[in-house]
């Protein structure tokens, strides 16, 4: 009976998650599980409690527990996953169609990016405090380094600048990126970088600013936990910011990246100059057959942008 249970599939399939070291995904399989086996009522859900009519009243649910369509079709994704591992593994039937019902897409609708004019006060406007004003240096140089998720922002050591260059690999896919630092992020830089200088016998980073300690190595869990702090401390910091200033949009560390996205397409730069300098992997066929960007045209273009924002004036 436990070979059948959906929820032991589920688990299992965390826990390897969590041996290859991808604590992040482990991190959202676990939390939609949790979710499902709270609306289902029990710990413990067989593949036969996962049905069409289930689905639907789950999904229901979350609609009406105010969960945004992206949220509810990532937990419907991670379900449908779980589901497809037990019938490849013969513990569950194969059933056609069984997600069709509910929403497993992408709601393009859900707007992230600022609008200029609340785009320029969050990067200019004096919040008054000392801290809120590390928290504007952040966010000025994720828009600076080309809409720069956090996560890489967090994890940049001080080897991966070269020269005026940062050099780094995206966390997320593992894509080589290279951007040259603004003469305007000069300032912000100074404010944040980490000053403390140690070497690190066992491969630990050193890390170019101080949002992290340094203490685990990366592939450890307990460093995953720490960033997971200090990205809910970011993003704390962002809303008490956006208050200040009397911002009325949502602001989180990754509506800086949509802006820079948004900015630059409004200005008229190629989506291939955009998907290449987000470092995006989504428009494989397209850079196929275009040729990539050279470093000085990526840098006009980020030179552009931030001066953009930065002299915005309202008519």
């Amino acid at each position: 009976m436990k070979k059948k249970q959906f929820t032991n599939c589920a688990n299992e399939y965390i826990d390897r998650l969590r041996r290859e070291g991808r604590y992040s995904t482990a991190h959202v399989y676990k939390h939609a599980i949790r979710s499902f086996t709270k609306f289902c009522g029990s710990q413990f859900i067989t593949f036969s409690r996962v049905n069409r009519d289930t689905l639907k009243a789950y999904s229901n649910y979350l609609a009406a527990s105010h969960l945004k369509p992206n949220t509810i079709s990532t937990y419907m994704r991670m379900l449908r996953c779980i589901y497809n591992r037990g019938v490849n593994s013969r513990q569950a039937p194969y059933v056609y169609g069984l997600f069709r019902d509910v929403f497993t897409g992408v709601d393009t609708r859900q707007k992230k990016a600022l609008p200029i004019r609340e785009l320029h006060v969050l990067l200019n406007e004096d919040p008054k405090t000392e801290k809120l004003r590390r928290t504007q240096a952040v966010a000025s140089l994720l828009f600076q380094f080309c809409g720069m998720p956090f996560v890489d922002f967090a994890h940049l050591e001080k080897s991966n600048v070269e020269q005026g260059l940062l050099k780094y690999n995206r966390m997320k896919t593992g894509t080589p990126m290279s951007l040259e630092i603004l003469d305007s992020a000069q300032d912000a830089i100074a404010r944040l970088c980490n000053g403390y200088n140690k070497e690190y016998p066992d491969n630990r980073p050193d890390y170019l600013f101080r949002i992290l300690s340094g203490e685990y190595k990366r592939t450890d869990e307990k460093a995953y936990r720490e960033y997971q702090t200090a990205l809910r401390r970011f993003n704390n910091d962002l809303k008490c910011l956006s208050r200040q200033l009397r911002i009325r949009s949502s602001v989180t560390s990754y509506t800086l990246r949509h802006s820079w996205a948004t900015t630059a397409k409004y200005r008229g730069v190629p989506i291939e100059m955009i998907s290449e300098s987000l470092g995006h992997k989504s428009i494989k066929t397209t850079q196929i057959y275009l040729k990539g960007f050279e470093l000085e045209e990526r840098t006009k273009v980020n030179k552009l942008n931030y001066s953009y924002v930065k002299g915005f004036r309202e008519l």
